[in-house]
């Protein structure tokens, strides 16, 4: 090129000196510049002259086929490329590769990625088309819109230099370990493991007596208590972004969980010694089961669909049939006259599928003809029937739950080869989803990032997902055996599995690459022809099971051979239908003869007994009346009162900072027997250290109080903060004597530090932090914690300890931090200026601003059931308000008892239990139990006048303790259905004589799994770790039921009133 720009320089010059028409002058200058050319190409040369002497360069043999401008160039650019291919240098780089179309997409979703990353409320769905135009995408009342950053059928990356990712289910995942996109990026990884129960600190003991603890918003109404932001409202508190940020920081959001070594995300299995095995139950249903599911809150209950149409709901660990239905039309003149016609003519129904919703208030069933019933479950044998629909022409094949737009909705598929949405309050019809070929065979409905969508499977092999936008399918697969499939993720929803049949009985599982689209490995050990289609299920993000060959088997995800296989004590069919309870401890499945058998682990058997002996003894106690449903949340209130019936439940537990921590890993404990009426109760004291397993854990960093503490969500560590803004964490590890590597007191711990020494140490600004208010909050997979010591929040990598980023400097300071329960990129903020901010961390802006108390705020707590959030504060101040809006719903100050005068500093906690609908309140004053929809307390207890003040108190993770610290350093254990103190552990069983008597515990935390469990952050810089004796196993026993009536919080309007307990204090 630069010889051609040279040739013709030079040409022009000599046309400009030479004479007129002197050409042989100017040919011969030409000739004379150009001869350079000839000391490296002689031929070049001589080429060149030669043209110079032609009239028409089209002389030439080899230009004579230049036309006009656009074909010249185009023959040049047919050279040019032969002059590349023919250089060495680009060999095996011109070939361009060969693209899927779903890797092609996930190309064009990137883009689309990063063109919205600075979008204030991206859209949830950007066209192609945005990404020829400048733009911007705006939402009118500043509602919260799903980011595409974060949308799962469009990929996901992080925004530069922002804050990482913030998943529904996995908040800042820790390792730069890219996983491609596609199905247009099918979803990233969130993670169902909520957050822990974390402990604050002391409870109003002076200025140095410290709150902490830890936990969706939408389009806000008018209220005139919050300052909502505008474009132009003075109210929107944004911050300039910060920059230098980590690398760490710019996280996709699909990355692969870190967990510390030895310390798992998920509970550990010693397989197969954790797979149900035993035979527990067998139930006689009367016709054959075709469909199962445990109850998501109470999970010995089961509901059936048999082959006849009817329907059973059975508690299993009484071995009692609560409800018995028999299939029929609730309304036949609602009926379409097909239908009609087709019941007179063959009036046989079967069910096809059952499933309850996901907070257990409802639960729908799917008939081979037309039909959809939906029922509302009160709890007991208490079903009323809430929805009935004609949803397809045909058979309904499968029935699912789901939540689109925070709104619950029931999804169904069918004969008739659609999809359909309808809205599951009034039954209204929101989608039809059509582009299947065949008999739609079942749904898989999922979320990922805030994104909603639906996989569905037909009878054709074909697997198709969608999302809630009537824009038609994303995706066309083909799935093994091309015939009957389903569909389901792991707990975790981080793996995606499908089971399927092929019309010559070859049967298949296997696990689908989702960045590809493609099956990524595929399980062995089925029969080589199936008898029937065979049914799976999958348990605690590391099984999978499935009925096959008269027996149920079972594989380890992570490898195809299987595990072992039952016949469970024989009587199967040749394809079992089975159905694992949410924790895994039971497995229901069909049996030969109309019968069902309930399997289960050592946990499951706990876990029958307890029901068992509930049933027992409510057989003997007068029936408790049923609380009224609230309009708060009908659905909610339904729950609570099912719980009310059926006693306590074992779902999610919702910590001191508010967040649910799955109980799916929490061993439920034996009911203790008040039976034996005739023995005189007595409280168990614990005065010697013998009398219980304590361990004070090692420490080389001088600290001069525990303000913080917490265990990590997988239970093998804990992290403290100390008053002077430093964190500590210990970890246990693997070890003959520990064989699990979970927390506890006989084995020691190792102060943990990275290699390079450095500490996890808050900002603390200008303050000294002896005086500050700490909070921190931890994230679901324990890879980072969010903390302040009275300067600005700081985010931590728990693996390196490195600072992340810091953001919100004070004033006003950060005095609690509180995950929102479905969107861990909303932040609840309680501040020391008595507002609550709530904050989103992606666009890095504060959307809304709570104000309601008077005094800073000491606690802040999520119900995912009600979709509240419940604030106290230094004012003695209880307030509810609305997520959906942000608006205060109720408020109500703290009753205070008589003759107790609190100190200035005083703080409020509250901790929801893990019905979501009650919560523990606790203040140095009393523990109390509160309804949350009435703001009223149902249960209280009372120190006597004498006694020291309470520090602080936590619920176990089961809801059936409450750990209570004391100034005079005692510690108290007590019923949770009735504050009933049933164990108390005086100083002397876990600090030496010569300590100081100024020494007490600051803050309490319990295990996220083992019940029995807790630790102490003491003011000495010391932590503390309890559990019973291994030949006790429990703490105490409960004192026996006054007048023969069993409690219930739900059940129990009156305050209790100080009883010998009081006394004992």
């Amino acid at each position: 090129m630069r010889c051609i720009m040279e040739i013709g320089m030079r040409s022009r010059n000599t046309c400009l000196v030479s004479p007129r028409h002197d050409r042989s002058k100017a040919v011969e200058i030409l000739v004379k510049d150009l001869k350079v050319f000839a000391t490296f190409n002689e031929e070049l040369f001589k080429e060149i002259t030669q043209l110079l002497t032609l009239e028409n360069f089209r002389e030439n043999e080899q230009l004579s086929k230049y036309g006009d401008t656009k074909s010249a160039r185009a023959i040049m650019l047919v050279e040019l490329k032969k002059l590349i291919e023919a250089n060495p240098l680009f060999r095996d780089k011109l070939q361009f590769p060969n693209l899927k179309n779903s890797r092609l997409r996930t190309l064009i979703n990137q883009s689309l990625n990063w063109q919205h990353q600075l979008c204030k409320n991206p859209r949830p769905n950007p066209d192609i088309k945005t990404l020829f135009v400048d733009h911007s995408c705006g939402q009118a009342n500043g509602a919260r819109a799903p980011s595409p950053a974060n949308n799962p059928l469009l990929g996901s990356l992080p925004k530069a230099g922002g804050f990482p990712p913030l998943g529904a289910h996995g908040p800042f995942q820790p390792t730069p370990v890219p996983v491609p996109q596609p199905l247009a990026g099918w979803m990233s990884n969130p993670s169902t493991v909520t957050h822990p129960a974390v402990s604050g600190g002391a409870i109003g003991l002076g200025a140095s007596s410290i709150p902490a603890a830890l936990k969706h918003p939408r389009t806000p109404p008018t209220n005139s208590s919050i300052d909502y932001p505008s474009g132009d409202s003075d109210h929107v508190s944004k911050r300039t972004r910060p920059m230098g940020i980590s690398d760490e920081v710019n996280l996709p959001v699909n990355v692969l969980p870190v967990t510390f070594p030895g310390h798992g995300h998920s509970q550990t299995f010693n397989a197969p010694d954790d797979l149900p095995k035993a035979v527990a139950r067998t139930l006689n249903q009367g016709s054959s089961p075709k469909s199962m599911d445990f109850h998501p809150v109470q999970q010995t209950l089961l509901l059936v669909g048999t082959n006849v149409g009817d329907i059973a709901l059975w508690e299993a660990g009484s071995r009692e049939r609560l409800v018995s239905k028999n299939f029929k039309v609730w309304d036949l003149s609602a009926c379409s006259m097909p239908l009609q016609a087709a019941l007179v003519k063959d009036p046989a129904v079967s069910v096809n599928r059952v499933i309850w919703s996901p907070d257990g208030s409802l639960f729908g069933i799917a008939y081979s003809r037309h039909i959809v019933q939906i029922y509302s479950y009160h709890g007991g044998d208490e079903v009323r029937h809430h929805l009935e629909i004609e949803a397809h022409v045909g058979g309904v094949n499968d029935l699912a739950f789901s939540h689109p737009n925070k709104q619950l909705c029931v999804i169904t598929c069918g004969g008739d080869k659609t999809i359909k949405v309808w809205d599951a309050t009034n039954g209204t019809k929101q989608y039809t989803f059509e582009g299947h070929e065949a008999s739609v065979y079942s749904v898989c409905p999922h979320y990922k990032e805030n994104i909603q969508f639906i996989f569905s499977t037909a009878v054709d092999g074909k697997i198709k997902a969608w999302l809630y936008d009537n824009m038609g399918s994303r995706v066309d697969y083909e799935a093994p055996g091309r015939w009957c499939t389903t569909m389901a993720y792991s707990a975790d929803g981080t793996r995606l599995f499908s089971c399927g049949t092929s019309k010559d009985g070859e049967s298949f599982i296997v696990e689908w690459n989702e960045s590809e689209g493609a099956v990524k490995r595929t399980y062995q050990g089925f029969h080589k022809r199936s008898l029937g289609v065979v049914q799976f299920d999958t348990t605690k993000n590391r099984y999978l099971a499935a009925g096959d060959d008269f027996s149920i088997k079972f594989w380890d995800m992570d490898n195809i051979q299987p595990l072992t296989s039952l016949d469970a004590d024989g009587g199967l069919p040749a394809s079992p239908r089975i159905r694992f309870n949410k924790d895994g401890s039971l497995l229901a499945v069909s049996a030969n003869d109309n019968g069902i058998k309930i399997l289960a682990n050592s946990d499951g058997m706990r876990l029958l007994r307890t029901w068992e002996n509930l049933s027992y003894d409510a057989s003997r106690t007068p029936e408790a009346p049923k609380p009224t449903v609230n309009p708060i949340s009908a659905a909610a209130a339904a729950t609570s009162a099912g719980l009310a019936d059926r006693s306590a439940s074992m779902v999610a537990i919702a910590g001191m900072n508010g967040d649910a921590r799955s109980l799916g890993d929490v061993k439920p404990r034996i009911t203790e027997e008040s039976s034996d009426k005739s023995k005189i109760w007595k409280l168990t004291e614990i005065s010697e250290p013998s009398q219980c397993r304590s361990l004070r854990l090692p420490e080389n960093l001088r600290v001069t109080k525990i303000s913080r503490l917490i265990f990590t969500n997988s239970g093998n560590a804990i992290l403290a903060l100390a008053s002077n803004a430093i964190h500590l964490l210990w970890k246990w590890q693997r070890s003959d004597r520990n064989s699990n590597g979970k927390a506890t007191a006989s084995v020691p711990p190792q102060l943990w530090q990275p290699s390079s020494g450095i500490l996890m140490t808050n900002d603390v600004a200008d303050t000294n932090p002896e005086e500050t208010v700490p909070c921190f909050a931890l994230s679901k997979n324990d890879s980072y914690v969010m903390s302040a010591s009275g300067g600005k929040i700081s985010l931590f990598n728990m693996m390196t300890f490195k600072t992340m980023t810091t953001f919100m400097p004070p004033p006003p300071a950060a005095t609690f931090l509180a995950f929102h329960p479905q969107d861990n990129n909303i932040i609840a903020i309680g501040m020391d200026d008595s507002t609550i901010q709530i904050y989103n961390v992606r666009v890095d802006e504060v959307k809304s601003k709570l104000k309601g108390h008077s005094k800073r705020i000491t606690g802040l707590a999520f119900s995912h059931v009600l979709n509240v959030l419940v604030s106290s504060g230094a004012d003695s101040q209880l307030c509810v308000w609305n997520t959906d809006g942000w608006e205060k719903q109720k408020a109500r100050f703290l009753q205070v008892p008589a003759g107790r005068t609190p100190t200035a500093q005083s703080d409020t906690r509250v901790q929801f239990h893990q019905d979501q609908i009650h919560f523990l309140l606790v203040h140095e004053t009393q523990l109390a139990i509160y309804e949350t929809t009435k703001l009223e307390c149902v249960k209280q207890w009372v120190p006597r006048d004498s006694s020291a003040p309470i520090t602080h108190a936590t619920l176990s993770c089961d809801s059936q303790l409450v750990y209570a610290s004391f100034l005079d350093a005692t510690v108290c254990v007590f019923t949770a259905a009735n504050l009933r103190l049933r164990c108390r552990i005086n100083p002397s069983a876990y600090l030496p004589a010569s300590v100081s008597s100024n020494v007490h515990p600051l803050v309490i935390a319990a295990h996220p799994s083992e019940p029995n469990e807790f630790a102490l952050g003491i003011s000495d810089g010391g932590v503390h770790v309890f559990e019973p004796l291994e030949s006790e196993n429990k703490w105490g026993v409960p004192p026996p039921v006054e007048n023969g009536s069993a409690s219930s919080m739900a059940a129990s309007p009156s305050v209790g009133a100080p009883g010998s307990e009081q006394a004992q204090r």
